[in-house]
């Protein structure tokens, strides 16, 4: 199916529905076969009981470091997600979220204080230092025994770069791309993608970072990238020279695909940013911002 900007983040509708049934059962709901709530990962069953948004203000003892809000992102940082490399300055899809999120939290911008943190390590075990992440984290069942995510904020699909002249530009479907080399950024669910969604015959290539992955693509050293959607346009268009989006991934795939804040395991800061993020969405402003920030995707070619 095809999504632009503002139907890929009302998708979240339905999981917002099915978190809403979660909260005072362990029991996952029935829901409509007809909606597209099967796209829905099992982890948004598993929020912890929802807490008012209030209830996270400065003053209240539960971040960090109290009366200051810190947020983690990677670095280099990109567009479409921030602008300038710099992500306290509210531009860019998730720079503009993350300034709503605290703004909803009741802080201001001089409570606010950001921090460089690699992607894998967020997602790792352990205490952190930063109060929530946020880095095109795709929500998934099994990252959830390391951290907590927010409610869904996007929802996305994966795509696949080639150089113009390359043999893998031409790829229709999935199938046409199992014979070539694809890579993506290790620990990325685009990575998990080219496994599970396109099963190549040559073992997916990983590297460290998403730069390390554009200057494979753009030397030949790979055939084709796999990235999220969004980012994917940005790199076509100025970023990696005579690359082309060869397709989008279908949804649903076999790997999920929505972005949520990613949080220390059972933070007491989890039902308070994901209620945020709720609001957010229930007063239109992640469609606002999608629109824009977020390239339309609705005219990619499905890789069926």
């Amino acid at each position: 199916m095809h999504r632009g900007p503002k139907t890929a983040v009302a998708a979240i509708s339905a999981a917002l529905t099915l978190l809403a049934g979660s909260c005072s059962t362990d029991t996952t709901p029935q829901v409509d076969t007809q909606a597209e709530a099967s796209t829905i990962p099992e982890a948004f069953t598993k929020l912890p009981s929802t807490r008012a948004v209030g209830d996270c203000a400065p003053g209240s003892g539960v971040t960090a470091q109290d009366g200051v809000i810190t947020i983690a992102t990677d670095s280099p940082s990109y567009r479409p997600w921030f602008v300038d490399g710099d992500p306290s300055n509210g531009k860019g899809y998730e720079g503009a979220v993350a300034r709503e999120v605290v703004e909803k939290l009741g802080y201001s911008p001089d409570q606010v204080h950001f921090e460089t943190v690699d992607f894998n390590a967020a997602l790792a075990a352990g205490e952190k230092d930063f109060d929530f992440a946020i880095d095109q984290f795709t929500i998934v069942d099994t990252r959830r025994e390391t951290v907590d995510f927010s409610s869904p904020y996007y929802a996305v699909t994966q795509s696949v770069l080639a150089l113009k002249n390359s043999p893998a530009a031409r790829a229709k479907s999935l199938a046409d791309l199992a014979p070539f080399r694809l890579g993506a950024q290790v620990g990325s669910t685009s990575f998990d993608a080219i496994a599970q969604t396109v099963q190549p015959r040559q073992a997916p290539v990983s590297f460290a970072t998403t730069d390390d992955a554009k200057a494979a693509l753009a030397a030949g050293d790979i055939d084709a990238l796999v990235v999220d959607i969004p980012t994917g346009f940005q790199i076509t268009a100025n970023e990696v020279k005579d690359s082309v989006l060869v397709g989008q991934f279908p949804r649903p795939n076999a790997v999920t695909e929505f972005f949520g804040l990613v949080l220390e395991k059972n933070s007491p800061l989890t039902a308070c940013v994901s209620a945020a993020v709720d609001s957010l969405y229930a007063d239109g402003t992640l469609d606002a911002l999608a629109a824009e920030w977020i390239t339309d995707t609705g005219g990619a070619h499905v890789l069926d």
